[in-house]
């Protein structure tokens, strides 16, 4: 049997990961000395505070080498696969951290195996390729075969997103100080998206709302250049614009409803309140992938 895990980062509620059988390992977030587990915390409460939180924005942390080899020890002793799916290496070390544990593990279950796989991304973009994976599990293809699609799905997905002001992405090193200081200045909202595993600005607007408008704009020419399998607005803080965005702008060019989802806290904490959409097409799109990326590690 291959065991399907990925962090809580990818932002799948924890209903639909449980349907569907997708284990969860969670990320951590430090509040005023208290932590919280990412996957457990209660989003409308948190969102309604992080506003307030610029001048003292929580920290988070990767799951722990103690929690992974536990996983992947379980998971050897049913004689169990795990095929691990998890947030950009380049923004988290929970790649890095999954593959040291399940190595550990392999050293004292020989047979035991295992595929992790760098998704180069986060939120829903980085489900999708968990979401890729759970069906060649479930068309019954090997771990190879399975952690592969994965991989492939990589380039298929983008996630498309605006902050309402730079400070929090300042302040969480994604971007410098000065750019930070001239942008809010001058009232500059970037759009964002994440290439190569880390984010960047791919346009600029005076206001959110024309950010926004400039990210459908890219979201509509993906559409209909690569054709669309899926898309979920995502928000971070209140949801009410985000829900706006789907029901009049989104939902008309697509003809049918789509889902409005939050995305993790400790996403949010390094972007501040923020909202985007993240999809996945049918054929590869243009400038993911910039540069070679082995993806998948293999340990077997």
């Amino acid at each position: 049997m291959i065991k399907l895990l990925t962090d809580s980062v990818a932002s799948i509620p924890a209903q639909d990961a449980k349907a569907a059988g997708i284990d969860v390992i969670s990320l951590y977030l430090n509040e005023g000395g208290v932590e919280h587990i990412d996957a457990e915390m209660d989003l409308d409460s948190f969102y309604s505070r992080l506003p307030g939180m610029v001048d003292d924005i929580p920290t988070s942390s990767q799951p722990s080498q103690q929690a992974f080899e536990e996983y992947f020890e379980n998971a050897a002793k049913a004689g169990d696969e795990v095929l691990g799916v998890f947030i950009s290496s380049k923004m988290s070390g929970t790649f890095d951290g999954a593959l040291r544990a399940a190595r550990a593990v392999h050293a004292r279950n020989i047979g035991f195996k295992a595929a992790i796989v760098d998704t180069y991304s986060t939120g829903w973009d980085q489900a999708y390729c968990v979401f890729a994976a759970l069906e060649a599990i479930k068309a019954g293809r090997t771990l190879e075969e399975c952690a592969q699609a994965a991989a492939d799905a990589v380039e298929r997905t983008r996630f498309l997103f605006s902050p309402t002001n730079l400070t929090f992405l300042q302040k969480g090193g994604r971007i410098g100080a000065a750019k930070a200081l001239l942008g809010n200045l001058v009232h500059i909202v970037p759009v964002l998206t994440v290439r190569d595993g880390m984010p960047l600005d791919i346009a600029k607007a005076r206001t959110q709302k024309k950010a926004i408008a400039q990210a459908f704009e890219r979201f509509a020419a993906d559409v209909q250049e690569k054709g669309l399998k899926d898309a979920v607005v995502h928000y971070i803080g209140s949801p009410d614009d985000a829900l706006e965005w789907a029901r009049t702008k989104v939902e008309p060019f697509l003809g049918y409803s789509v889902r409005v989802l939050p995305v993790s806290p400790v996403i949010g904490l390094h972007v501040g309140p923020a909202m985007g959409i993240a999809y996945t097409c049918e054929r590869p799109l243009e400038g993911k992938l910039t540069e070679k990326a082995d993806l998948i590690s293999f340990v077997r």
